[in-house]
């Protein structure tokens, strides 16, 4: 089970919400603004799973989640798409890229806190 888990946005409403959500539902949380500041800080603490949004500046996710598949020191950790793009297209383009789901915005808690735990 994911205990510690990065949170990717670039809303601070957004990043709030879920680590809030994660932390009372016993989770060590932390958070970065963009793609670029992921890929870094996964590389140092290597959380058990990301959500990571796709549009931002800087890095987008995809961009992110290629960038973490493409380095053996971070390939295996499970990214989760949290977007409010919900394309077909969007997802297969997440899955062909590694990631282990796909929620669009809005979502409920119950959505997000049921993926956390079947990863």
């Amino acid at each position: 089970m994911a205990r510690t888990i990065l949170v990717v946005d670039d809303s601070q409403v957004d990043r709030a919400r879920l680590e809030k959500l994660l932390t009372n539902s016993g989770y060590q949380v932390s958070t970065a603004e963009n793609g670029e500041l992921a890929v870094a800080s996964v590389k140092r603490s290597k959380p058990d799973l990301i959500l990571m949004d796709v549009n931002m500046p800087v890095m987008d996710g995809f961009a992110a989640t290629r960038a973490l598949r493409a380095d053996a020191a971070t390939k295996d950790v499970p990214v989760v798409m949290v977007s409010a793009k919900d394309q077909k297209a969007d997802k297969a383009w997440g899955q062909m890229l590694g990631a282990k789901g796909y929620i669009t915005k809005p979502y409920t808690d119950d959505q997000v806190l049921s993926v956390v735990r079947a990863l």
